[in-house]
């Protein structure tokens, strides 16, 4: 029976927070909120409470081995390291880096990590991504969109073409998306519940008529949280490519061929969203991921969720899969 690897799981570092209490604003501080007194704003919005489970590597085996977790594949989660200027964007993520190689070493059997990078930058993340495959991250984090940019601009082109040649497996997981202000998404927590999902669905479905998986074709993309809104709306992409002709001008195959090209984790709420997603991407492409530490995040409940789909998709997404694409 395969291991059960949980590919979207988080920490942050005590180095991290230290620079970001001190370097983060004007965009991001670190107050008091009524879920947490300790949590991450973004201009005025909560959207991430923090607890001690977030820093406490030894916590998260404890906590894994009684959810039935075997391993974790660690990203920091959002802002990342996409904030400050190139020298506070580029100490954030090595620090990060380099206490995960240090919490992998500490804890071998049930700890592996996927590399923060300053995307911004694209020559220095590309200098930090060869130093840190060296130190032993198995793939890369990346936010939906990069303050405020596509993940699809050339800018990113260098960084995008690194991480293909290496095959690697990429976390795109969301943070706050463009146009947060306006929606007013700043209350009743709605950057978690729905801005999320949004960032995460317009960013892959970019990359998606943009041509990117063509242009980029070896690289694993994961979209958090069962892919957000794309295994619902997948019949609905593909009505627009067959009846609007500036939907092909990049592509040539439907885009529900490209959902089945990139990964889902299975940090869902609802059976049959899990099923939806295992029906759209493949029983191939979908893989067990918790959401913890945060307070979305439910480790026994995706498990369990994962362990009511049938054989052999339940053993896949178990582990099997994470097994296959990162390498282990």
């Amino acid at each position: 029976m395969a291991p059960v690897i949980d590919v979207h799981t988080h920490n942050y570092t005590e180095g991290w927070l230290k620079l970001i209490r001190e370097r983060g604003g004007p965009d991001y501080a670190i107050r008091e909120s009524v879920d947490s007194p300790l949590t991450l704003f973004h201009r005025g919005a909560s959207f991430g409470p923090l607890t001690p489970a977030h820093f406490d590597f030894d916590l998260r085996v404890k906590n894994m081995k009684a959810a039935g977790v075997d391993l974790a594949i660690v990203t920091l989660s959002a802002p990342s390291a996409f904030w400050g200027g190139a020298q506070i964007s580029a100490e954030a993520a090595r620090i990060a880096n380099d206490e995960f190689a240090a919490a992998q070493t500490a804890h071998p059997d049930h700890f592996r990590w996927m590399a923060t990078l300053p995307w911004e930058y694209p020559e220095a993340a590309v200098a930090e991504l060869d130093r840190v495959v060296k130190l032993g991250a198995l793939g890369v984090l990346v936010l939906g969109n990069v303050n405020g940019y596509h993940l699809t601009d050339p800018q990113f082109a260098p960084i995008w073409q690194a991480i293909d040649d290496r095959a690697l497996p990429v976390l795109l997981h969301p943070t706050v998306p463009p146009g947060a202000e306006a929606l007013d998404l700043s209350r009743y927590a709605l950057v978690g519940s729905i801005g999320f999902m949004v960032d995460t669905s317009v960013a892959v479905t970019r990359m998606l008529f943009d041509g990117f998986f063509d242009r980029f074709p070896n690289l694993k993309l994961i979209a958090s949280h069962a892919g957000g809104t794309l295994p619902y709306v997948a019949g609905r992409l593909d009505r627009v490519y067959e009846t609007a002709a500036r939907a092909r001008v990049r592509i040539a195959r439907p885009p529900s061929e490209y959902l089945r090209h990139i990964y889902y984790d299975a940090v869902c709420y609802r059976q049959d969203a899990l099923q939806m997603c295992v029906d759209v991407g493949g029983e191939g492409h979908v893989l067990y991921g918790s959401d913890y530490p945060f307070n979305f995040g439910d480790m026994a409940g995706c498990l369990a969720r994962v362990d009511a789909l049938a054989t052999p998709a339940r053993e896949k997404v178990r582990g099997a899969n994470a097994l296959r694409i990162f390498g282990l």
